[in-house]
């Protein structure tokens, strides 16, 4: 049994729901542009409004940044670390250290496959192996 004005009752919801969230992500003027259309960093807000959507206990992201020119990568991060203050727990894959290091708590730092380095950010970037693994050695 459907309840047409449950149904209409969710839909708005969910309208205004995503509007909230196109705000958030500074996406609300070109909200009704079709993706294909937005630029790459745009693209990357839209995903993580997306993702947003369904409220998730962890948001897991596949490097937010890759191919992000640095302004649309300031405006990730600070969308990022609002999440992170209003205490969405989030799962970063990262190979930009630079934009990793200012986001995280905590860091893992795989290497083949294996995690060499685990910990706070200013250790992970001063560790041997670390540096030796990512920036070669002499």
């Amino acid at each position: 049994w459907v309840q047409p004005n449950r149904i209409e009752v969710e839909e708005r919801s969910n309208e205004h729901k995503a509007w909230d969230v196109l705000e958030f992500l500074n996406l609300s003027g070109p909200a009704n542009s079709l993706a294909r259309v937005l630029s790459g960093g745009q693209k990357k807000l839209l995903e993580l409004g997306r993702a947003l959507m369904v409220e998730p206990n962890l948001l897991l992201l596949d490097e937010p940044v890759s191919g992000v020119n640095p302004v649309l990568a300031q405006e990730i991060a600070s969308r990022i670390l609002t999440l992170r203050e209003r205490g969405q727990t989030l799962l970063i894959i990262e190979h930009n250290m630079e934009f990793i290091m200012g986001l995280a708590d905590r860091l893992y730092v795989m290497v083949n496959g294996t995690v060499l380095r685990e910990g706070k950010p200013g250790d992970v970037r001063v560790d041997p192996a670390v540096l030796g693994a990512y920036l070669g050695t002499d």
